[in-house]
């Protein structure tokens, strides 16, 4: 199954290297879409669930590696305003 890795930048310029198991992914994000962070969480979790689901439907278990991306997403989208925005810059 192939990964995808992609870059978000942050409402304040910083930047992170995400993951996805799953080319699903790309069914929730485009290069350079910019969302409001409470929208990128959201996406993130359907998306990352979905990622997950199609290991689980390939190999018989879910991925542990998109759980733990998404926990690491909810955990910084903590740290900015709802309303701040997030850029998609590679995918």
């Amino acid at each position: 199954m192939p990964a995808v890795h992609y870059t978000v930048e942050l409402p304040d310029g910083t930047r992170r290297q995400c993951y996805s198991p799953s080319t699903v992914i790309h069914d929730h994000f485009k290069k350079g879409e910019v969302m409001p962070m409470k929208d990128f969480i959201t996406r993130s979790r359907t998306a990352l669930n979905a990622a997950s689901e199609r290991v689980r439907q390939r190999f018989g278990f879910a991925c542990s590696s998109a759980m733990d991306q998404l926990s690491e997403i909810e955990g910084w989208g903590r740290s900015y305003p709802a309303d701040q925005t997030v850029r998609i810059i590679s995918l």
